[in-house]
């Protein structure tokens, strides 16, 4: 009979007998195993109110809404490259929120809440990961945080977005969220597409990294349609979820490693491609165009000039473009990662951002484009 031990009692090789249930093949190069309660305890202890219910769906209406053509406003999804800190985040969205009350006729304001990072190769991956910035990992704390910070954004009134890369992560937060994006790095991944299939909220899929837009439009192709695979539920059972389909994916333009994707000709050779294949509805009656990453070298100054020529083309009529991304925080540009204390408060600690005030210009001129380009028709 198989001997059975404990992971980490490799060099004792301590038997553990026939109760084990780990044999010695398992685990072979896991440190340490951490539980972490399931996501209804941090549903329970951070509810998100009937009311605040409400301003959800009512904000995943609007943009669905966009997404298919009712409604002729632009779709803004502006705030933090990520986030660090929670104090600095509820000042932002306070701001924000100000602004985005204020120009609600002419776009719709959601605000970025992004907690985990992919990175190319190491780095500080998140709020969620690493919330004291310190290598400690609290994982814990900050799926606890994460939530928080997304409960408390909605209840000051923006609605919220962020990048779904852990497909656990959303039965923690997702109730609290408008819009999703899955990013350029795991556009073509099985396992995202799944997980799009089954938000419930609209999902934009990014060009992957080399710019193709056939990857982008293949899944939303596969995320409209229903699929079963192996998931947790909110008392965190493994489950086999069976999914309907998700009707509201469609494309980010981001840039590529060649280069910017925003011009108006791209745009439309986007469009055609997409209006030509199988994509649903929304993929192919718009794009929201990231003015960072790709588009801007992640430089805060280009970014700015990007959402300026864009708002020019929408002042003078050009269709197709849904929505728009910027990366903005309180201050201007970025800093390397460090616990708070010692970091400049409301500067961006991932990629470089947009000053509050340069962002609060742009939003006008969006606002001001989208106002001009309904008098043409």
């Amino acid at each position: 009979m198989n001997q059975m031990r404990g992971p980490l009692e490799g060099k004792n090789n301590i038997e553990l007998g026939h109760e084990a249930v780990l044999p010695e093949t398992v685990d072979v190069n896991i440190r340490q195993l951490d539980p972490i309660p399931a996501p209804r305890s941090f549903i329970n202890e951070i509810p998100l109110g009937r009311h605040l219910v409400k301003r959800v769906q009512e904000s995943r209406a609007a943009i669905r809404d966009i997404l298919h053509g009712r409604d002729d406003r632009l779709v803004v999804i502006v705030g933090p490259c990520s986030i660090h800190d929670p104090q600095a985040a509820r000042d932002y969205a306070q701001r924000l929120y100000s602004v985005a009350k204020e120009l609600e006729d002419d776009i719709l304001v959601v605000m970025r809440v992004y907690f985990e990072k992919p990175r190319t190769t190491i780095g500080w991956k998140g709020l969620i990961n690493d919330p004291d910035l310190n290598g400690t990992f609290n994982i814990r704390k900050g799926m606890w945080l994460a939530r928080k910070i997304l409960v408390d954004t909605v209840e000051i009134g923006l609605p919220t977005a962020t990048e779904f890369l852990d497909p656990i992560t959303p039965q923690y937060i997702s109730d609290a969220i408008s819009w999703g994006a899955i990013g350029a790095r795991n556009t073509e991944s099985q396992v995202h597409r799944q997980l799009a299939s089954g938000l419930s909220m609209p999902v934009g899929f990014k060009n992957s990294t080399d710019g193709n837009v056939k990857v982008a439009a293949d899944s939303c192709y596969t995320a409209s349609h229903e699929h079963h695979f192996l998931s947790i539920n909110v008392d965190g059972a493994v489950i086999s979820a069976e999914t309907l389909g998700n009707p509201d994916c469609h494309v980010i333009l981001r840039g590529s490693i060649h280069g910017p994707n925003y011009d108006a000709q791209s745009v439309a050779d986007a469009l055609e491609y997409l209006q030509e294949s199988n994509a649903p509805d929304a993929a192919s009656r718009g794009l929201i165009i990231d003015a960072a990453h790709g588009n801007s070298g992640k430089n805060e100054v280009k970014q700015a000039r990007v959402v300026e020529e864009i708002a020019e083309r929408i002042r003078l009529g050009e269709q197709g473009i849904s929505g728009i991304m910027m990366e903005s925080f309180i201050e201007s540009g970025n800093q390397s990662p460090a616990p708070l204390n010692e970091l400049v408060y409301g500067k961006s600690i991932t990629d470089r951002c947009i000053s509050w005030e340069r962002t609060n210009e742009l939003l006008h001129k969006l606002s001001g484009a989208v106002r001009e380009r309904r008098t043409l028709n």
